[in-house]
């Protein structure tokens, strides 16, 4: 075997590694693509992690309720790689023989694809470490709940999961990438999300005299149409922040001025900064909004993630990595997602990078993420593993 700690690789440093374990990952990820579960409640999947990582030797040490960080190699801790492993409630109608066995849950987020990549990682760093020392640490963290609000994350930190780290990566699976390929991008990657519910109360009445009433629908319409439009000219444009509401419900005749109306939304943001300064303007704007028609407002602004912003440095070394491993056309500029994600909890004191897997057979069937048909071609399993793998091994060579 070459020595894959020599500072340039002309060919696959990782790759050579695989071979022989991709039918197990492959296999291991369709056990947990067929008992998937929810947000704390991975039990299953964290003692499979556990008695797979053991019986390689290694030491993982479990989180709270459910997750579990595992460090491979000695010294130094070079890197920290997060992988999420919850799915979500929807019913899955991919027709797999591997199929979800908990109706109403699947992996349509493709988590399974990410708990396996980084179990991969650790097997293969730690075979490699047996033959040769690595030279330093790489601590692996398998992440509960992201698919909540504000996400497992913050509960992974409070236990001490980033102590002692210098970086973090991550990876999310892309159904519009081709497989063979990853999806980068310095800077935001993803947005911030905040939740916004808004119950509005005043008395109702007839239709034909609404100066008799608090005009609880008209008052809807305005929040709806004015609160985005204040915002966009009280928060720089640049930053991105889009506020797009999802409900709205208010009253049963055509006739009859409703005493309650409701709607919900959310507030979405490129930019970490102009998140936290438009979340302290949102309650004062929808106020102000609601203010002329004389109705009680109730608000709940429930605060979410922020952005995932990569770092220049993290992001070069998952390039570097991913094109000495699957060749210089395997990096694409992936555009910016106005979806949230927890990563970005990790990222607040560290810097780092989580880049974009692709699971596209080319020429095939287009797929979307949270779908119930939601199908990953399994090639980028492997894929994945050779890139992150090469990228915690670049960390160790900068010890």
């Amino acid at each position: 075997m070459r020595n894959f700690t020599t500072e340039t690789e002309p060919t696959p440093v990782v790759g050579p590694w695989l071979e022989d374990l991709l039918p197990e990952l492959i296999e291991f990820r369709r056990d947990l693509h067929a008992h998937p579960e929810l947000s704390f409640k991975e039990f299953r999947t964290t003692d499979k992690l556990v008695e797979r990582l053991e019986a390689a030797g290694l030491k993982p040490r479990r989180l709270e309720g459910t997750g579990l960080t595992v460090d491979v190699g000695e010294g130094p801790i070079a890197t920290a790689l997060r992988g999420d492993i919850d799915a979500l409630p929807i019913i899955e109608e991919t027709g797999l023989p591997f199929a979800s066995k908990n109706h109403g849950v699947t992996h349509a987020c493709g988590h399974d694809v990410h708990t396996t990549t980084m179990l991969g990682v650790a097997l293969v760093l730690h075979n490699m470490h047996l033959i040769s020392p690595l030279g330093g640490t790489v601590r692996i963290i398998f992440q509960p709940a992201e698919e909540t609000m504000p996400g497992g994350a913050l509960s992974c930190i409070e236990q001490g999961v980033l102590d002692g780290v210098p970086r973090i990566m991550a990876l999310h699976c892309d159904p519009r990438i081709n497989v063979g390929q990853i999806g980068t991008r310095i800077g935001a990657i993803t947005s911030a999300s905040d939740t916004i519910k808004i119950e509005l109360t005043g008395r109702g009445g007839h239709t034909s005299r609404p100066h008799l009433t608090e005009d609880l629908v008209f008052a809807l319409s305005q929040i709806a149409v004015n609160v985005p439009a204040v915002l966009s000219r009280r928060v720089d444009v640049r930053s991105g922040v889009s506020v797009v509401w999802g409900q709205i419900a208010a009253g049963s005749a055509p006739n009859a001025i409703p005493a309650t109306g409701y709607m919900a939304g959310t507030m979405r943001c490129l930019d970490r900064d102009a998140w936290h300064d438009a979340g302290e303007l949102l309650d004062d704007v929808v106020r102000q909004v609601a203010a002329p028609y004389g109705v009680d407002v109730h608000l709940e602004h429930t605060r979410g993630v922020p952005p995932v912003v990569n770092s220049e440095d993290e992001t070069a070394i998952i390039e570097a990595a991913a094109r000495a491993e699957l060749g210089e056309h395997a990096v694409v500029l992936t555009p910016q997602s106005m979806g949230g994600e927890d990563f970005a909890w990790f990222l607040a004191d560290l810097p780092g990078a989580m880049m974009r897997l692709g699971t596209h057979t080319p020429g095939g069937e287009e797929y979307d993420l949270h779908r119930g048909d939601f199908i990953v071609d399994e090639r980028a399993l492997g894929y994945a593993v050779q890139v992150l793998a090469a990228a915690a091994l670049r960390t160790i060579r900068d010890l």
